[in-house]
């Protein structure tokens, strides 16, 4: 080891330049991370492969201004400098953050080598050399490092920017070339376009920047350490922000992070009204703010907004002034990929010799306009593109970007589709040929079979138990199974819940694993579903599908039969066969002792059949009772019924969805999912107890009382009372506020309870103290997620968790936990904002064929786009309405642009005329020259439903008020009441009939893509099980949308 000395010239927080000598350690010996190395380089870890025809190292110019082209999985054998990887680290953490999580992804071949600690390839600094030029001189010393290490097995490229350097360096070494990254991308991957298009559109982005104006638009952020002082004194609170929907242009709010005795008041958040308050900020940042004078406080708007985010004044009505303050500084900026739309060339954007400078409109209307320098802006008008942003000058109105690639014409299906995909961070690639390497063979060449090694240390239950699974119609990912049978003589009841047991077949940090863990959950979307796991494990091998051989996870209790008290549990890895596939009518059928044919005992003989129907409907009898006892039991802990909307696919004999309804809710629903929960809570209790700080579990916090607001008064205006002091009393409310005249009353009162909950989620059980492991809405002291590790990650965490848990019983092992508490709460904080990414992601592609749905037909003499609507809040210029034929929400306006108003006729027929509204608690009254006409809360009206278009973002519905009393026209013939899903089939089969003629132009899917990306029809799993109503989500309080799931 060499000692020697690095001299850093730094700036002062006040500016002053700073001289800084360090002492700097030369060995040796560093590691190089290359399978080729025969130095005995102490190598851990990933190592580059020898089977390339190069190597890449980037200098640290490339590094800084073109990441995004190193991370295409195609350039492999990448070689990133320790002196590349400082560059960046100056640059943001969040560039530092994506190239670390780029080094640490095994499915990415790239390493990065210590060179400045590297005894051969170190260069000391010059005197009056620059720093770019001695970064540059630093990468090209370690790159020729690289070729006499290995022994010149394998030649290195090092890519630059800087042309001088091209021609000092290209022809110094053989073996070590020197080229531009454009010249690399042409010689090397000239097939690559995405790769190209990149190039080109970053290199615009870079030269347009050099031409940006001086001109200060904003104020400068606050340094680093004055908003740190700041915090700690208590002037400035931080938190992250959150665009209004609604009124993007001037409404955000800031929830802040560091309340305190002195800013009790802010528990509702801070107003940050205006543009030029926000400065620079944008949606989802973490950042700091000042509170402005009293004097300047707002309140926010009640009214409602026309013109889908145009933001109006004047007329507005306001909430009394709530704590407004200003952004003075940005701690986090938390930019991703944006979808924007090139809009209409309008003869208004500047434009040079060979780029067009366009500002882009983001499909999210919180984003603000994003300036895109390209070559294409005349071919690319009306186009979906995704971009991201650079850098956001003070001197500039809109932020600077690039973009990355264009995902088609705005308005086709696959386009919007995508969209929807992109804004909510789901990148779900078809599973790579490394990964599908990993999953076990199960062909009829060469079938699956048990191994008889891991038959021995299982419980064999497949003659001894009658194991069944309930399911909807057509599942194929089956991931529970059931079984109960009476022992000791009638005394005791045994219940078992056997799950998939999935982490047998993906291995712990295997290739499947990560590509599971990275995408945390199945996504559902209205006509297709994107698989957590290849399809040979989730739709074959890990189904527990009837009549085969499969391995699973079991807990099984023995219950007093009576009283079920729990006399003993029992939890490990099973082997079991599926003796009865059900649905669920089929299920309901059998108890209700209704004639069904159960396809397994079709072809039995009569004494035979009669006996195993007989055994089976004793099962179900027995399990039905159980789960009425156990549902009993968390009802008296106050476990809330929350409403729920499931729908049953009817299909043709070529399996394709020929509509979709409401099915009717049936106890065998709830007896499954109350097994369900009973088997999460048991093995909550299980891993948390063995492993008391590093459990996964799932907790549900009680939900701020000031959000039972609208619940209470829209209650209280039926004469019902809701108690919301605890979960118990909220259930009890809930079960009296009945109106026998209209069953709707109930279920929105329900609805609006599950608005007002706060977020279930994931957490590590080292991070939280122990009473705050409940789950409110279930009523539990502890709960996790256990019975679906086909489609959610968690689950297979917590198999991993509970099979530790088995070993530290048993004694065979130190049981090997997923990981360290600060691993677990990552982890947990990753599933949780991948899963509300897909709640959204699922709402969004609803709400997009809800539109195409109703775009292809004419509202005015369609009698499908005239429906009943339940108002279900009061707003100061209209009312906010439910359509439960179409499971659709919206606003509904009694008062218009133009200043009318909404005038009934005497057959209750409505149409504007001038006029007033007047707003009272539980009703809005309009007094026109016809008269005065009174709308009130739970009210049945009639509205017209229609399509408001627009290119830049997504379509939505308009609801405009028919008449004043209830629908009551003949409906088409088609099952009623409609899901908001029916909309699918037909959307879907207008679409392909639209791009039929197009067909022979579009690329063909391959055959991966095909099989184990997405699935052409709507999933069934997904569309016939139980899932929370949020039709009624304030779209003001997106931070609160919740359910609780179990």
């Amino acid at each position: 080891m060499i000692k020697t000395e690095k001299i850093l010239h730094l700036k002062s927080c006040r500016g002053r330049k700073v001289r800084v000598v360090r002492e700097h350690y030369l060995r040796e010996r560093v590691p190089c991370y290359s399978s080729l190395c025969q130095a005995d380089c102490g190598n851990d870890g990933k190592l580059l492969p020898g089977d390339l025809t190069h190597y890449v190292v980037p200098d640290a110019g490339v590094v800084l201004d073109y990441l995004e082209i190193l991370e295409f999985r195609e350039l492999q054998g990448v070689v990133f400098t320790q002196t590349a990887c400082q560059a960046l680290q100056s640059k943001g953490r969040r560039y530092y953050n994506r190239l670390r999580s780029l080094l640490r992804d095994p499915r990415h071949d790239c390493v990065l080598f210590a060179n400045e600690f590297q005894e051969y390839s170190y260069c000391p600094r010059e005197k009056g050399e620059s720093q770019e030029r001695w970064q540059t001189r630093c990468v090209y010393s370690a790159a020729v490092w690289y070729y006499n290490h290995l022994a010149g097995m394998m030649n290195i490229v090092m890519i630059t920017e800087d042309r001088a350097a091209v021609d000092q360096y290209s022809s110094l070494n053989s073996g070590v070339f020197v080229v531009s990254l454009q010249d690399y991308l042409q010689d090397f991957w000239p097939e690559l376009a995405a790769a190209h298009e990149l190039y080109a559109s970053i290199s615009q982005a870079l030269q347009e920047k050099e031409g940006e104006g001086t001109e200060r638009e904003y104020s400068e952020h606050l340094p680093a350490e004055v908003l740190e002082a700041g915090i700690k004194s208590g002037r400035y609170s931080q938190g992250t922000l959150n665009v209004s929907k609604h009124r993007a242009q001037n409404e955000a709010f800031v929830q802040t992070e560091d309340l305190s005795d002195k800013n009790t008041d802010l528990s509702s958040g801070v107003l940050v009204f205006g543009g030029k308050n926000r400065n620079r900020a944008v949606h989802g940042d973490r950042v700091v703010v000042e509170l402005l004078p009293r004097s300047e406080w707002r309140g926010q708007v009640t009214s409602l907004t026309e013109g889908q985010g145009e933001d109006r004044s004047g007329e507005d009505s306001w909430s009394k002034p709530m704590p407004t303050g200003r952004v003075v500084g940005i701690l986090q900026r938390n930019w991703r990929d944006y979808v924007v739309t090139f809009p209409t060339r309008d003869g208004t954007q500047s434009q040079t010799r060979n780029s067009q400078r366009i500002l882009a409109v983001p499909w999210d209307r919180r984003i603000p306009k994003i300036r895109i320098s390209t070559q294409q802006a005349d071919t690319l008008q009306d186009h979906r593109v995704v971009v991201r942003i650079d850098s956001w000058e003070s001197t500039s109105l809109y932020p600077n970007g690039h973009s990355v690639r264009v995902l088609g014409r705005a308005g086709e299906l696959e386009t919007e589709v995508q969209t929807i995909l992109i804004e909510n961070c789901i990148h779900v690639p078809p599973f790579s040929d490394a990964q599908l390497r990993e999953m076990p063979v199960n062909s009829p060449e060469k079938p699956w079979t048990v191994d008889p090694t891991e038959a021995a240390v299982r419980r064999d239950l497949r003659e001894s138990h009658l194991v069944f699974s309930i399911d909807p119609l057509g599942c194929e990912d089956v991931d529970d199974t059931l079984s109960v049978r009476r022992v000791a003589g009638g005394k005791l009841l045994e219940l078992g819940v056997h799950i998939a047991d999935v982490t047998h077949f993906v291995a712990e940090g295997s290739l499947t694993d990560l590509e599971a863990r990275m995408r945390a959950t199945t996504y559902y979307l209205a006509d297709r579903r994107y698989d957590m796991l290849p399809a040979v494990l989730s739709a074959d091998l890990c189904s527990l599908l009837g009549g085969v051989d499969r391995y699973a996870m079991s807990v099984m209790w023995e219950l007093d039969a009576q009283t079920l008290a729990v006399h003993k549990v029992w939890f490990g890895r099973t082997l079991i066969r599926s003796s009865y596939q059900l649905h669920y009518e089929l299920a309901q059928a059998l108890l209700s002792g209704e004639q069904a044919v159960v396809p397994e005992l079709v072809g039995l003989g009569s004494k035979e059949k009669d006996a195993k129907l007989a055994q089976l409907v004793q099962a179900l009898e027995t399990l039905t009772h159980v789960a009425r006892q156990l549902r009993a039991q968390r009802d008296q802990g106050g476990a809330l019924e929350l409403e729920g909307v499931e729908v049953r696919a009817q299909l043709d004999e070529d399996r394709n969805i020929t509509a979709l309804v409401p099915r009717q809710p049936l106890e065998v629903h709830e007896t499954v999912a109350e097994c369900m929960i009973y088997a999460n809570h048991w093995v909550a209790r299980k891993i948390q107890e063995t492993f008391p700080a590093q459990a996964l579990l799932r907790r549900h916090p009680p939900p701020r009382q000031e959000l039972f607001g609208q619940l209470v008064d829209s209650a209280k205006a039926q004469g019902f009372s809701i108690d919301t002091r605890s979960n118990k009393a909220l259930a009890d409310s809930l079960d009296q506020a009945v109106d026998s005249q209209d069953p709707l009353v109930n279920r929105i009162l329900r609805m609006m309870a599950t608005q007002a909950m706060s977020q279930a989620v994931y957490f590590s059980t080292g991070a939280q103290p122990q009473d705050q492991y409940y789950h409110y809405g279930l009523a539990l002291d502890r709960y996790t997620h256990f019975t679906s590790p086909i489609r959610r990650y968690a689950d297979m965490v917590v198999h991993r968790l509970l099979t530790a848990a088995i070993e530290v019983e048993k004694g065979t092992g130190p049981g090997k936990v997923p990981g360290s508490n600060k691993e677990v709460e990552e982890m947990a904080h990753h599933i949780n904002s991948k899963n509300r990414a897909a709640q959204r992601a699922q709402s969004l592609s609803t709400a997009l064929f809800q539109c195409l749905y109703f775009k292809e037909r004419d509202a005015q003499s369609d009698p499908r786009c005239t429906a009943d609507a339940v108002i279900y809040s009061i707003r100061d210029n209209g009312v906010l309405v439910f359509i439960p034929q179409y499971g659709v929400k919206g606003p509904v306006y009694m008062r218009n642009k133009d200043g009318q108003v909404v005038a009934p006729g005497p057959d209750g027929r409505c149409e504007w005329q001038s006029g007033s509204v007047r707003r009272f608690s539980d009703r809005i009254t309009t007094t026109s020259s016809s008269g005065s006409a009174t709308f009130r809360l739970f009210g049945h009206i009639t509205v017209r439903i229609s399509v408001l278009s627009t290119s830049c973002h997504a379509d939505s519905l308009n609801l405009e008020v028919v008449s004043n009393e209830p629908h009551r026209g003949a409906q088409p013939e088609q099952p009623r009441p409609q899901g908001r899903n029916q909309l699918v089939q037909e959307v879907v089969r207008l679409a392909e009939e639209a791009q039929e003629k197009a067909a022979q132009q579009l690329p063909k899917l391959s055959r991966e893509e095909r099989e184990f990306r997405q699935s052409k029809t709507p999933n069934l799993y997904s569309l016939l099980e139980e899932v929370r109503e949020l039709a009624l989500m304030d779209t003001e309080q997106v931070t609160q949308v919740c359910a609780t799931t179990a």
